[in-house]
């Protein structure tokens, strides 16, 4: 079976185009397409309908794609198996992380890293926390540093590096920010601006809501810290932020008896065997947990 052949029909299936896969692999639309009828020719098989510009998955593709992901990762770990055997800390290595951990937690561990290893190519890829997950478990990224899932996948293994506060803040004029008597009831009359729904943060705080039988007044959501903060400092609304966020732009809620945090760490595939690369990187982020 032919590898380029396979990477294209992943490209398609992930991406639901020919044209978003010629993207993603560099190629043009009429390469993939060539690629994809050599792949179903092989196997005899129609491995995508395409219904005008939609392109779906059949059965026979749905099934081929767990295997796609299989042969491929399994002919990585043997590159990076055999490339091991040299001791050498060398090669690219791929590393998915959020926004906000490239930007407040990353920049002394990767200067620290390039300049002990300057053999290492870093492709440092910046994402949400919950797509880095699928990073991981596609093959796509060897190590993900992000806000960890309260309950990782099976074949995932989280490793916690730091302890994230979280703090209730306001715009330092809201009537939130300047009452030292408030109760989680009194903010949930407030309008918010949370954390998309689809994040680790968001479930964190909506828990604590639920806990006590309350529901926050969600007017706005955004998966990004930087613009949460920006709109919680203009007085749009009251949300939830890392304490290293915070300066005078934005007021802490005192809300007594309430803590809130988040572990940040990195995640790996538990099958895939890990280059010296990513055995350094861990290393270093290892010696770095407990951290404030």
């Amino acid at each position: 079976m032919d590898l380029a052949n396979l990477t294209a029909f992943i490209a398609v299936a992930e991406t639901g185009s020919f044209s978003g896969a010629g993207e993603r692999l560099f190629l043009t639309q009429p390469a993939i397409s060539k690629r994809i009828a050599g792949l179903e020719q092989q196997l005899d098989v129609r491995l995508f309908d395409r219904l005008g510009r939609e392109v779906t998955l059949t059965e026979a593709g749905r099934a081929l794609l767990p295997r796609a992901y299989q042969i491929l990762n399994v002919l990585d770990d043997t590159r990076r198996a055999l490339t091991n055997l040299n001791g050498e800390v060398s090669g690219r290595l791929t590393l998915a992380t959020s926004h906000h951990i490239g930007l407040h937690r990353l920049p002394p561990l990767l200067r620290a890293f390039t300049r002990q290893h300057p053999a290492v190519a870093l492709d440092i890829q910046f994402m949400d926390s919950e797509q880095a997950y699928d990073e991981i478990l596609h093959g796509r990224a060897e190590i993900a540093v992000i806000t960890l899932a309260p309950e990782p996948h099976p074949v995932v293994k989280a490793i916690p590096v730091w302890n994230d506060a979280l703090d209730f803040v306001a715009a330092p004029e809201h009537p939130l920010a300047s009452n030292h008597s408030v109760t989680l009831a009194d903010v949930a009359r407030h309008p918010a601006v949370f954390p998309g729904g689809n994040t680790f943060t968001h479930h964190i705080v909506q828990r604590l809501f639920e806990s006590q039988g309350l529901t926050p007044n969600i007017a706005m959501s955004t998966n990004y810290l930087e613009t949460i903060k920006m709109m919680v400092s203009i007085g749009l609304a009251w949300s939830v932020l890392p304490r290293t966020m915070l300066d005078d732009q934005v007021a802490p809620i005192a809300l007594p008896g309430i803590q809130l945090s988040r572990e940040l760490g990195y995640i790996l595939h538990t099958e895939r065997t890990l280059s010296n690369a990513a055995r350094a990187f861990m290393a270093l982020l290892d010696s770095h947990a407990g951290s404030a």
